[in-house]
């Protein structure tokens, strides 16, 4: 598989603040390549840099095999889809996508021909003549998006641009996307805080915390199998046990045996173990499971298609408990005494 953007070692200082520290990783043609963490990480400003809006302060960039670390924004083979979108309201929407072909001198009746192409792409035929201010925030979202596929780049990059977006319009948005990728084939890099977003739309998942690389995988690599405790935590949420290893088992003070898999990677005495909200069972009787504890709610908050427990152990520890609503008899009320449990595979050693 070729590889379109390549990252090695590349830094970025303000003075002394190290706003992205040795980071390198490598998107595969055609990925839609997601750069996830919390504000402030980094995954900004290693978007800039690829886009060129700013220069590693240490390290390489490539972009189809040519290194990039010093050539211009508008000599890149990239577009970049901005969280504002900074559309010119001046500007109908013809010429809001017609504007960098323009700026390029393309023929004018190949500028016809590609802009209504791209409102096709997007679902929005006969939308050529309308203003900004007539478009709602998903046409809008859609016009940045083809203004920026329009010029054919190599890559196209996207720093967050659903975050202005309410959640059924997010949740609108992110299939439309998905579509979009599809049908055109060209590598996405995709910014985002939002673990939906990246778990739904990502081929491959870059997590990012404090300037640093934190893991690299699939979604379900990234879900199932975090390589460390703010992974695991950033990712979904978790319930995190501590105990001594012994027999097959960690044993957690007040609260007893947690049984894990056999095969699991054990190097040490103490070990931390995540279970997964949804992966642990909540009822006044359990079977089946290999792990089950006694419990009492002090919340529950009724989501639609789940609800949500806030349980506490015998040893004190509060956990959170995510239940399918499905089928469910009743929702258990605050100061029930309940039993929760989980198979021994879903409690994952965190190394």
């Amino acid at each position: 598989m070729k590889i379109d953007v390549e990252l090695k070692n590349v830094t970025k200082k303000y003075g002394e603040i190290v706003a992205v520290d040795d980071v390198s990783f490598a998107v595969e043609r055609g990925q839609f390549f997601s750069l996830l963490g919390p504000s402030g990480c980094g995954k900004t400003t290693t978007l800039r840099m690829i886009s060129g809006f700013e220069t590693p302060t240490e390290g390489e960039i490539f972009i189809e095999g040519k290194p990039m670390t010093n050539v211009p924004p508008f000599k890149r083979p990239t577009n970049l889809v901005f969280q504002n979108l900074a559309l010119f309201p001046h500007m109908n929407v013809f010429d809001n996508i017609a504007f960098g072909l323009r700026i390029k001198k393309v023929p004018e009746n190949e500028i016809q021909k590609r802009v209504k192409e791209m409102l096709e792409l997007v679902r929005l035929p006969g939308y050529e003549k309308r203003k900004i201010s007539q478009l709602s925030g998903g046409e809008k979202q859609r016009i940045a998006i083809v203004r920026a596929l329009v010029n054919r780049p190599a890559v196209l990059l996207l720093d967050e641009p659903l975050g202005p977006l309410d959640l059924k319009l997010r949740e609108e948005m992110i299939v439309e996307l998905k579509r979009i990728k599809r049908e055109v084939g060209t590598t996405f890099i995709y910014v985002t805080h939002d673990q939906g977003e990246a778990l739904t739309m990502s081929d491959k998942i870059v997590v990012m915390n404090k300037g640093k690389v934190v893991q690299i995988g699939t979604p379900m690599e990234i879900y199932e199998k975090p390589k460390s405790k703010f992974v695991a935590d950033f990712i979904g949420g978790t319930n995190f046990f501590e105990g001594k290893y012994t027999d097959g088992a960690v044993e957690v003070d007040g609260l007893g045996k947690i049984s894990i898999e056999s095969g699991a990677h054990v190097s040490k005495k103490t070990l931390l173990l995540s279970v997964k909200p949804e992966k642990i069972c909540i009822g006044k009787k359990l079977k089946k499971v290999d792990n089950i504890f006694d419990g009492k709610v002090t919340e529950s908050f009724y989501q639609g298609r789940a609800i949500t427990y806030k349980v506490l152990l015998e040893n004190d520890s509060l956990i959170t408990v995510v239940a399918p609503s499905y089928g469910m008899e009743r929702v258990f009320g605050i100061g029930e005494k309940v039993k929760v449990g989980w198979n021994k595979e879903d409690a994952r050693v965190i190394t």
